[in-house]
C-alpha cells in the first residue's frame, strides 16, 4: 500500500492519522475467520474478517481485512476464491452483511469487487475523513 499511496498519512491531523492507523491495524484477537492460500510451502495469499462495529461479538456485520495476494500470484483467480469463500465463512457465521474498504487507487480489487456484487456505500468510520477511501457491502 505504501507504493500507491505513499505518505498520504502524513497530510492529515494527527487524530485523524491515529484513527486511521487503528483501523488499518488488525489486532489478532479481533479476527473471527482467517484464509491463506499456500504454493507449496509459500503463502500467496490471505484474507480476513473481523466483527465490525462497536459490538464485537456481534458477527451480524463482519468487516473484510487484509485480502492480499503475493504479486507474482496475480491473475490466478486467488482473490476470487479468497472473496468467495469469505462470504462463505461469513454465512456459516450467521453474518448478514459483510463490508469493506479499498482505495480509488486499487482498479483491480475494486473491480474484483464489483464483479462479485459488491456495492459502493459511504464510508464508514473513520474512513469518512479519507478522500481515497471506497467502502463497499455486500448482503448475504
Amino acid at each position: 500500500m505504501t507504493a500507491l499511496y505513499g505518505s498520504t498519512m502524513d497530510h492529515y491531523p494527527p487524530e485523524i492519522a491515529r484513527a486511521l492507523s487503528a483501523a488499518f491495524a488488525v489486532e489478532p484477537e479481533t479476527i473471527v475467520a482467517t484464509l491463506l492460500v499456500l504454493d507449496g510451502e509459500t503463502a500467496v495469499g490471505h484474507a480476513g474478517l473481523r466483527p465490525h462495529g462497536s459490538q464485537a461479538g456481534d458477527l451480524g456485520v463482519l468487516e473484510i481485512k487484509k485480502v492480499f495476494v503475493r504479486h507474482s500470484h496475480r491473475g490466478r483467480g486467488i482473490s476470487r476464491g479468497l472473496m468467495t469463500t469469505l462470504e462463505s465463512v461469513g454465512r456459516e457465521l450467521g453474518s448478514t452483511r459483510l463490508v469493506l474498504q479499498t482505495g480509488t487507487l486499487q482498479g483491480a480489487a475494486i473491480g474484483l469487487y464489483e464483479a462479485l456484487g459488491y456495492s459502493v456505500t459511504p464510508p464508514y468510520s473513520p474512513f469518512e475523513s479519507m478522500p481515497n477511501a471506497l467502502c463497499y457491502e455486500k448482503v448475504l
